[in-house]
Parts: structure tokens; C-alpha cells; sequence
């Protein structure tokens, strides 16, 4: 059965999953949280340190196009993996919406995904968009999905190589193992019960996908007794024990620049923040890290 819907019968060319090298970022949490905007800044600021970093927009709205700040050609030009159906069937051998039922190739060769179907984003990002069904009856996404998932857990890394993956609301990745072979997730949260909850399940789930290292982030922080409410209800929730807690700002320059981060960029006080994070994917970081506005 296959591991992604329970649809597929096995396949006979799958192949064991393997992850080699480099650094494989997941960021999950509630909707609304400010997930592809911290995806967005994370890619940026790890590109401008001298680092490979390919950006995948699997957020089924495709907004991290312009969060990252492509040009507006160039993002018109992009074909959304879930689109291109020549691509997912000579690689899973099924095409879109046709998955259910058939033998799919869990584990297809997907070397050449980035150079075929990714787009140049401001600081030497890349970019590949997932995209998902856009209409009723849009059928099975297991095939897409699977060759996300081969392509980004089975590519073969450097050290200073970087995969940052914007995901949609929820939980639902974890259930079609999308973020499978990452060995980092950024659990994004606000300062609100329903938010916190959903990043301590995906924090866990994530933890039973083999994710080695949590990381939180609060975002849109006002106060540390944003902080404070946060922590406690992570307590309240019966605890998690994240290796760092970065701490983002209410800043308004994010919002003057919406869609685009470029505004941050230039200097403001979530970017001033962000460096905790930075560190956080890059190396052991402290506890706590960032100030608060």
C-alpha cells in the first residue's frame, strides 16, 4: 500500500529512502502564522551568507513566489510540479489525479528537478513550486507528491547546500510524509492558544517523521509576555522540548513590503531578530535568542 494515501499498490522499483547531506529545512505551523514569510527571510539571509538554497513552495496557494520577492515575469513562467504532467508521469509513472489505483514509483529518479522546473529568486534562491489540485475533483496528489518528496529527501547535498520547504496550513504534510529526509523543522506559532496547539502536533509529528531538530519560532511578538503566554501554553499542552526559541517582532515593515520581504531586507528589526534563527538551522544556537521590539 502506498505510505502517502494507502492507494497505490507497491511498486516494484521502489527504492529504500536515503537523505545525503546538506541541510533540509521544513516549516510548518497553523495558517496565518507567517510561514511563508519567515520561509522567505530563512532562504534569503542564509543566500546572502554564501550559501545553496533551493526555496520549495508546497503551500498548495503558491504565495512564496512573491514573498521571496520573484519577478513578476518570472513567477508567471513557473510550472507548478502538480501541473506539469508530463514530468510527474515519466517519472512516477502516473499522471495527475490518476494515482489511486495504480503502481506508482515511490522513489523515481528526480536529479534533474531543479534544473528543469525551478526559477532564479533575488540572492541566488531557486525556487520549485509544488502546487496542488486548483478544482473540484482535482483527483489523487499522490504522485506529485511523492516526486516532491523523492527529490528533496533524495538529493545529494553539500554541507553549505540549504532546502527551505514552505508548507500549508496544518498538519496534512506529515500524513503524506511530504517532509520526510528533512532533518529540521521551524515551528512557527503566534501568541494565541489555537496556533501554539497546532505547532506543538506538528512539532511531534514531526519528531515521528525522524526530524531530529525543533525549533521554534514566535512570531509577532509584541511583548515578552507574548513569550510567556506562548511557553505556557506549550505547558498546558503537556510541554515539548524544543532545542531554541527564536523570538520575531510585530514589525511593520513587513507589512508596508507585503507581498514582498525586500522591505525587511533592507533593515528593520525582525531581520535584526532573525540572525537567532539563522544561527539556530546553521549550528547549535543558544536557548533563547533575538530581541523583542
Amino acid at each position: 500500500m502506498c505510505e502517502t494515501c494507502g492507494g497505490h499498490g507497491p511498486s516494484a522499483d521502489r527504492s529504500p529512502e536515503t537523505t545525503t547531506g546538506g541541510n533540509r529545512i521544513v516549516v510548518v505551523g497553523k495558517g496565518g502564522v507567517g510561514k511563508s514569510t519567515i520561509s522567505a527571510l530563512l532562504a534569503r539571509a542564509l543566500a546572502r551568507r554564501g550559501l545553496s538554497v533551493l526555496a520549495v513552495d508546497a503551500d498548495e496557494q503558491r504565495n512564496l513566489a512573491a514573498t521571496l520577492g520573484v519577478d513578476a515575469a518570472v513567477a508567471a513562467s513557473l510550472v507548478p510540479l502538480a501541473e506539469d504532467a508530463g514530468y510527474i508521469e515519466e517519472k512516477t509513472g502516473a499522471r495527475p489525479g490518476e494515482g489511486a489505483g495504480g503502481m506508482l514509483r515511490l522513489n523515481p529518479d528526480t536529479s534533474d528537478l531543479v534544473d528543469r522546473l525551478s526559477v532564479p529568486a533575488p540572492d541566488g534562491v531557486r525556487l520549485v513550486v509544488m502546487g496542488g489540485v486548483r478544482r473540484a475533483g482535482g483527483g489523487c496528489l499522490c504522485p506529485e507528491t511523492a516526486l516532491v518528496a523523492s527529490a528533496v529527501g533524495g538529493m545529494h547535498l553539500h554541507a553549505e547546500d540549504f532546502v527551505v520547504m514552505d508548507t500549508h496550513a496544518g498538519v496534512e504534510h506529515f500524513g503524506r510524509a511530504l517532509a520526510r529526509g528533512f532533518d529540521t523543522a521551524v515551528v512557527v506559532v503566534e501568541p494565541s492558544f489555537n496556533a501554539v496547539q497546532v505547532g506543538v502536533e506538528s512539532a511531534g509529528l514531526a519528531r515521528d517523521l525522524g526530524i531530529s531538530r525543533l525549533l521554534l519560532v514566535v512570531n509577532r511578538a509584541s511583548s515578552y509576555h507574548d513569550v510567556e503566554r506562548v511557553l505556557g501554553h506549550i505547558d498546558h499542552l503537556g510541554g515539548f522540548d524544543f532545542e531554541s526559541a527564536t523570538i520575531l517582532p510585530v514589525d511593520q515593515s513587513v507589512i508596508d513590503g507585503e507581498p514582498s520581504v525586500d522591505v525587511a531586507l533592507r533593515g528593520s528589526p525582525i531581520l535584526d531578530a532573525l540572525g537567532g534563527l539563522v544561527a539556530a538551522v546553521m549550528e547549535h544556537a543558544p536557548a533563547m535568542s533575538g530581541p523583542v521590539a
